[in-house]
């Protein structure tokens, strides 16, 4: 029988540590969509690790299916950190909201300290991913965002649910079901990726000729920006509503700062723009398009939410 050692040290390895760790991709996923924070969602994982390696090998080995046992345990550290994140948000400076992360091709390989970003930390983009999900998903209660995301996102049964969250699965089945109409009260009529992409395009145009009638053209009447800045950088405290007040605070941005340059990227799995000084991201906008028109803005700031947009 192989003995075990802790991952990254010398010695040998245990037969069973590839599948072991195997499951880092998916306990990152998990994590990130529970808590909205690529910071926190590696805390969880290294935490679920722990769990692990703290037990003996003859537990181990009673363990029918690891993969199952560590999505459980990490289900349940987030369960316990949502709980606790809504005090963090209230001493929060300004709007939080979550982190965005980068097309998987365009991660930046850099990270603080000169480490090389993990393969595994990489997000799997798809429509759970897109930042008007995640920030309904910050309106709704620990059980039901646990619930929902388990079970309509991961494909966990409701009894599976139920003995994560230490509810019945019926309750379970009512959590899940009040997620999906908070997100159907939220959601607007969808735009095509193609429609996105022109719409991004236009506003990044408008944003580099500095046209203000076509940036107020290609907004929303009551279009919403929304800055997180964490204390960290500059950002407005208050989401800024109506389509000419937001025009003339992004036009200020950029005639107040003339060495900013705005590209397009893909953020949380669909057309947005960064904002960079001298090669380095500064801003991520996520745009949400409805038909031709942009509906909402997400501007993150905040440095410690750019870690994957700029290698360091």
């Amino acid at each position: 029988m192989g003995t075990q050692t802790e991952p990254g040290e010398g010695g040998p390895v245990d037969p069973s540590l590839g599948a072991i760790m195997s499951e880092r991709r998916q306990l990152i996923n998990l994590a990130y969509r529970l808590l909205g924070s690529l910071a926190d969602a590696e805390d969880v994982v290294q935490e679920t690790y722990a769990r692990w390696y703290a037990m003996t090998p003859r537990q181990q080995a009673a363990i029918e299916a690891p993969g199952g046992w560590l999505m459980k345990v990490a289900s349940r550290i987030c369960l316990d950190q949502l709980g606790s994140a809504r005090a963090r948000r209230e001493r929060y400076v300004g709007e939080w909201i979550p982190e965005p992360v980068p097309d998987p091709a365009e991660w930046a390989d850099g990270r603080p300290g000169g480490s090389t970003a993990d393969p595994a930390d990489r997000v799997t983009l798809d429509e759970s991913i897109n930042m008007a999900f995640l920030v309904v998903l910050e309106s709704m209660t620990p059980a039901e965002r646990v619930a929902f995301v388990l079970h309509d996102v991961f494909r966990y049964s409701f009894a599976e649910v139920a003995e994560i969250v230490g509810r019945t699965p019926a309750a379970c089945r009512q959590l899940a079901s009040s997620a999906r109409r908070r997100l159907r009260g939220a959601q607007a009529p969808t735009a095509s990726a193609e429609q996105r992409t022109n719409v991004v395009r236009d506003f990044k145009q408008a944003w580099d000729a500095k046209d203000i009638v076509a940036l107020i053209g290609i907004l929303d009447p009551d279009v919403t920006a929304v800055s997180d800045g964490g204390g960290r950088a500059r950002a407005a405290l208050h989401p800024i509503r109506g389509r000419e007040d937001v025009a003339h605070h992004l036009m200020t941005i950029a005639t107040q700062a003339p060495d900013l340059t705005m590209v397009e990227r893909t953020v949380n799995g669909q057309p947005g723009v960064v904002l960079q000084l001298g090669g380095v991201t500064v801003s991520v906008m996520s745009l949400d398009v409805s038909g031709d028109r942009i509906t909402h803005i997400w501007g993150i700031r905040n440095p410690d939410k750019l870690r994957p947009w700029t290698a360091g």
